[in-house]
């Protein structure tokens, strides 16, 4: 069994195995026709659950043999200009060159003696991103495993710079559109359901900032405290960014802690094109960035920025085994210090790796596709009388919902649009979203994939249409 271990004796082993399953994964993304293949659960299951893993195979070419019938033959591939459901990127070859070098070294981004060079690439690249985002020379932040734990590590730092004893009069200020782990951190930091106030959005979604003055206003007249207010960049529903330098002013008139949640817009710091839409960032106490989403890189590869190092101390704990105090004082730098996790791997590598081939301006362009794309995108909706589009994109994101010509009750609408997304998933031919607007069921693409065209979405605009049609078809003949 030592055979299987990774070392300077089976570098051979580790190279013909690796070849093998690169092969296997490049042959499958070159003859992949749709973004998926339609299988079911009740389909797929038993072929997982008869895998013995008490009975190994002992052979790779086996193993990876077996690996498609189970994974790779069936997988949601999202490099296919087809896939406009979620928020998941295509990825750059640096960024994957990146992951197959950091899973065999295998750092771990704790501590300076297990990962050294790998700590200072970790605070270079930090460092970069603060100054793309201008949050001034005292910044500082930590990679994190996605945009839920940064979201998680910025309202801790701001409940603790609340300084009050008292957690059930702190309040979290956020739209009614921001991102469910604001809600969700809250929950696991002690808080009540009532401190995170929903405020109203106008109609490009974004947050209405006389609403957020109001509520700012209520909370010094009834003894509360004003812990956070969350402001995205970039929406998971409709990719509206919230006006952030109206936000700041208020912030700073309160005194308040201002995160900007710019999981998705963060691509924007690298746009050669549109990077005046996150003016006012620059002004944040934090800030969430997930390079998964719009920088091109595999899952994990995010962080969350601050504008100030030392409120970082907030998640510092000190164990005598892994990161004692004596280190600071001697100037060792421990990324433990920092973060939420402990074990934690070095996924800065793939956007170093990325940064050195392409460049920012090389993310950024990509970038700048899919914000072209959706403005297409949107004009073909708008001058489609089948469907109704509910904004103008700021980012890549365009939600909409078939409306039939013969057909007036909303529930039913709202039924054919349900069939139409899971009948298009089940044929495979296109992956698309789904969400509520106003209590009703619209679809929504989130187009991350410079190979869309508009000849993509005008083809599968066509699909749902067909769906749609031949369920309400189906509905008036059962009905007749």
């Amino acid at each position: 069994m030592r055979s299987h271990l990774l070392n300077g004796l089976t570098t051979e082993h580790y190279r013909s195995s690796v070849t093998e399953g690169v092969e296997r994964v490049a042959a499958k993304l070159a003859t992949t026709e749709r973004p998926f293949t339609g299988i079911t659960v009740d389909a797929l299951t038993p072929c997982v659950d008869a895998i013995d893993l008490d009975r190994p195979l002992g052979d790779t070419a086996a193993v990876l043999d077996e690996l498609e019938d189970v994974y790779l033959k069936d997988a949601v591939y999202f490099h296919h200009p087809r896939y406009l459901a979620h928020l998941n990127c295509p990825v750059v070859i640096p960024a994957v060159l990146g992951e197959a070098v950091l899973s065999a070294v295998n750092s771990s981004l704790d501590t300076w003696d297990q990962s050294a060079g790998g700590t200072l690439i970790e605070r270079k690249l930090i460092d970069w991103t603060t100054a793309r985002i201008g949050l001034g020379p005292a910044a500082d932040g930590v990679f994190t495993s996605g945009g839920t734990q940064s979201n998680l590590q910025a309202l801790l730092l701001a409940r603790e710079e609340a300084k009050t004893d008292s957690l059930a009069k702190l309040r979290i200020f956020a739209s009614e559109v921001s991102h469910f782990s604001v809600k969700k951190s809250a929950k696991l930091l002690g808080l009540g359901q009532e401190s995170v106030v929903a405020l109203p959005v106008d109609h490009d979604k974004r947050l209405q900032t006389v609403a957020l003055a109001r509520e700012l206003e209520r909370c010094a007249r009834d003894g509360l405290v004003p812990m956070a207010v969350v402001a995205t960049a970039g929406t998971t529903d409709f990719g509206s960014i919230d006006p952030l330098p109206e936000i700041a002013e208020l912030c700073a008139q309160f005194g308040v802690w201002m995160h900007v949640d710019a999981a998705y817009g963060c691509g924007l710091l690298a746009s050669l094109k549109y990077r005046d839409r996150l003016a006012g960032i620059e002004r944040a106490d934090s800030v969430t960035v997930d390079y998964h989403k719009s920088f091109f890189q595999p899952v994990s590869s995010s962080a969350l920025l601050v504008r100030d190092a030392a409120t970082l101390c907030h998640a510092t704990y000190h164990a005598e085994y892994l990161n004692p105090r004596r280190m600071v004082q001697e100037r060792i730098p421990n990324q433990v210090d920092k973060s939420l996790q402990t074990t934690r791997r070095f996924d800065a590598l793939k956007l170093w790796m990325t940064l050195r081939v392409m460049g920012a301006d090389g993310i950024g362009a990509l970038f700048d596709e899919v914000c072209d794309l959706a403005a297409e995108g949107w004009r073909l909706l708008a001058a489609d009388p089948r469907f109704d589009v509910v904004v103008e994109p700021t980012l890549s994101t365009l939600v909409f919902r078939y409306i039939p010509a013969a057909v007036t009750d909303p529930a039913a609408i709202d039924r054919a649009n349900l069939y139409a997304r899971k009948a298009l998933f089940a044929s495979g031919d296109a992956v698309v979203a789904g969400t509520k607007v106003g209590g009703r069921h619209y679809l929504k693409f989130t187009l991350l994939n410079p190979e869309t065209t508009p000849a993509d979405i005008a083809a599968v605009l066509d699909l749902i249409a067909g769906h749609a049609e031949q369920y309400l078809g189906e509905s008036l003949d059962r009905a007749s």
